[in-house]
């Protein structure tokens, strides 16, 4: 089992590793695509950013108002406050994400007054648009805009640096250990929300993969990917698909707990959307859709061979 913190940091190379695969074909589809609206949107974000001393790159909370289409200041704070206690909950100082600080603003005449305004790191931006009404199209684009460049970041601040390169089996092995204990955390945010039985449960889950699956429950991944009914799904899930499946939980979860949802068809249309959501961003980025990516060998196998040749290194350093 991986230290504390260390398998979700493997999860965000996984997760990485596949953007970075694809990055260039999602280039090529955007400047294809005959609606340049996506583009422009992209354009809009960057410019609107802002560079630190270290090279970090920031925005201000007016300006990100604007862009994402909130016509009233006080309208846009509170979606600032849930991001703020989004930001508490997972554990990080919010001040290192969120400055509070004042801007001079000109009135048309020459003189000038100040307006309050908020400093946002681009994990505070992420938080924003996943707090955002996800009725406004820019919210929607703007969840898969900070989701990748929040991860890109991240990966280059400190995991291959403190991890280096990983194997396909070293990945597969550690993400299947966190989405175990991640489907805990959501099986105890199920049961919050009213989802109680057992069948219950199995209906949930499977709103989740259908969402994130094209309309396939369980038995229907196994048919497209030729694996037997009494094959796990997860066992048999190369690295790319257990770090999309790896945010599909650790997303609802955090969902069904932020928004309080209630009951268990609530709960269930939460699963879905948000596995859909997630099935969304690969088809931005020009990914594979997961039910089309291959199976893979069992991660039991590939645990228990890790863990022979582990023993065989220590085994000649102590001889």
């Amino acid at each position: 089992m991986a230290p504390d913190g260390q398998s979700n940091r493997l999860a965000k190379i996984a997760f990485e590793e596949a953007l970075r695969r694809q990055r260039k074909q999602a280039a090529d589809a955007i400047l294809e695509a005959p609606d340049t609206s996506i583009e422009e949107l992209i354009r809009q974000f960057e410019d609107a950013s802002h560079l630190d001393d270290e090279g970090g790159q920031y925005w201000f909370a007016r300006d990100l108002q604007l862009l994402l289409e909130y016509a009233k200041w006080d309208n846009f704070l509170s979606v600032v406050a849930k991001a703020r206690e989004s930001c508490e909950r997972a554990g990080q100082a919010v001040e290192d994400h969120f400055a509070d600080v004042g801007k001079m603003v000109s009135l048309g005449s020459g003189a000038e007054r100040e307006i309050d305004d908020v400093v946002l790191s681009r994990y505070a931006a992420y938080l924003i648009a996943q707090n955002g009404d996800p009725r406004k199209r820019p919210i929607a684009f703007a969840q898969t805009y900070f989701a990748i460049q929040t991860r890109r970041q991240e990966i280059e601040d400190s995991v291959h640096e403190e991890y280096g390169p990983l194997s396909e089996d070293e990945r597969r092995v550690l993400l299947r250990d966190e989405i175990k204990e991640h489907n805990r955390h959501l099986a105890s945010a199920a049961k919050n929300a009213g989802v109680r039985e057992g069948i219950e449960y199995a209906i949930f889950q499977t709103e989740g993969y259908k969402g994130l699956y094209g309309g396939l429950d369980v038995p229907g991944i196994r048919r497209r990917k030729g694996l037997n009914p009494k094959q796990h799904i997860l066992d048999h899930m190369g690295s790319t698909e257990l770090a999309a499946n790896l945010f599909r939980a650790t997303q609802t979860e955090e969902k069904l707990r932020r928004d309080k949802i209630q009951g268990k068809d609530a709960a269930n249309r939460t699963h879905f959307e948000v596995g859909r959501k997630v099935r969304q961003t690969i088809d931005d980025i020009g990914g594979v859709m997961p039910e089309r990516l291959p199976p893979a060998e069992d991660v039991k196998k590939v645990s228990r061979r890790l863990n022979k040749a582990l023993k065989n290194t220590n085994k000649r350093l102590i001889d």
